[in-house]
This record gives structure tokens, sequence and C-alpha cells, in this order.
């Protein structure tokens, strides 16, 4: 397995950034007779963690894409964790970027939680539907696999996600929350559309440069199993 280790690190690494540089702004585009439209910008990019995960599961099968499923959850408690740490350090009193520190890496609990929940069930969900897909199709069909698990997924992230982030918070209604969950999750499905030809690349190398394609026939599906 000479590229596992890559594709896991491009799995954490999309999986971070689209949470720290991502999830603290709100970006807003014009769109045709719906007029402005505003989102988190962290959507541009989180889900392309959900097609590498595609990835890892279609070639290296569900019990490695389930090790680094646990390894980006655990990367991002570390991010939590240092990111109040920092925030909390007193300032140096020659320095005057404190606030805009606080308002760029400052996290809501809430929000936090409801982030590390909803990613470490949609990622064991998408895993586990398109690994139990690959063998029900007998390897045929990928794109139903790879758009299936991501509307399963994405489903059950975003299901968790926005109301246990935005329920009863001052300034968003229920009908609010449901009307940006599910939104959200047709953008997010959307990406993974558009990402399908890309998908089939990368898939058809890493199969033919690994020489593998795994068939969950007998996997031990349990997300709390550590070996592979």
């Amino acid at each position: 397995m000479r590229y596992f280790d890559f594709v896991m690190a491009a799995f954490v690494t999309i999986l971070l950034l689209s949470n720290v540089l991502g999830a603290g702004k709100r970006a807003v585009i014009d769109l045709p007779l719906l007029g402005p439209w505003p989102f988190g910008a962290g959507i541009l990019f989180f889900p392309v963690s959900y097609v590498i995960g595609d990835v890892l599961t279609e070639v290296y099968g569900y019990a490695r894409a389930r090790r680094c499923i646990w390894a980006g959850f655990g990367a991002m408690l570390f991010m939590v964790f240092m990111s109040w740490v920092v925030v909390a350090l007193p300032p140096d009193a020659g320095w005057t970027g404190q606030a805009a520190y606080e308002a760029v890496f400052g996290q809501v609990p809430r929000i936090v939680l409801a982030s590390v929940c909803a990613f470490w069930a949609g990622e064991f969900v998408n895993s586990y539907v398109l690994a139990r897909m690959k063998v029900w199709t007998g390897g045929r069909m990928l794109w139903a696999r790879t758009i299936g698990s991501t509307i399963f997924g994405q489903g059950v992230d975003s299901l968790i996600f926005y109301p246990l982030a935005f329920w009863g918070v001052e300034g968003w209604t229920p009908a609010q929350v449901g009307w940006v969950l599910v939104t959200q999750w047709v953008l997010k499905v959307s990406w993974e559309v558009l990402l399908t030809p890309l998908t089939y690349v990368v898939v058809g190398w890493l199969k033919r440069r690994e020489g593998l394609d795994v068939f969950d026939q007998g996997t031990d599906f349990s997300p709390f199993r550590t070996r592979a």
C-alpha cells in the first residue's frame, strides 16, 4: 500500500483546513431568481473529505477507512484543544491582534460539539453504505455507490450538525434551521455528483498502482474496532 498514507494525510488535511479556514466565514452569492444566498465558506471544501473517504473505502476497504476516520476525529479534537489553549493565553501588552484572533479561532463549544459529532457519525455512515453497496453491486456502478453513500452520510451529518448547533439559538427559527439543513445537504451531494468523474480517475489510478480492490465480505463494521 504505497499510497495509503498519502490518501489518509489528504483526508485529515482537508478536514482540518475546511473547519479552520471555512467555518469562520460566511460568504454570499447572488443566485438568479433567488437573490442573495449566504453560506458557510467551509462547505466549498468540506465535502471533498467525503470524496476522499469514498476513495479510501472503495480501494482499501472499510476497515482501513475506519482508521482514517478515527485519525480525523482525533485530529479535530486536538485542533479544538489547541485553539482553546492558544486563544486563552494572555496576550502581550504590545500585541493588538487578540480580538481578531479570537474572532477567527475562538470556538463556540456548542458549534464544536455539533461539528465533531456530525463528522464522526456521517463519515461512518458514508463508509458503511459504500462498502455494503460495493458487495451488493459486485463492484459495478461506482457512481451509484459514491453518490448513494454521500446522500446518507451527508444526510446524517446535516441532521446532527444543524439542529445541535442552531436549534433554539436566538435569531434562528425552526424553519430557518430546517431550510439551511436541506439546502446545505443538497449542495454537498451536488458537489459529490460534480466530482464523480474525478473520483473515477483517482479510484482507477489507485487500484492499478496498489493492485487492490477490497470487497468487505465478512467485515466487522463496528466503528469501535481498532484493527484494520
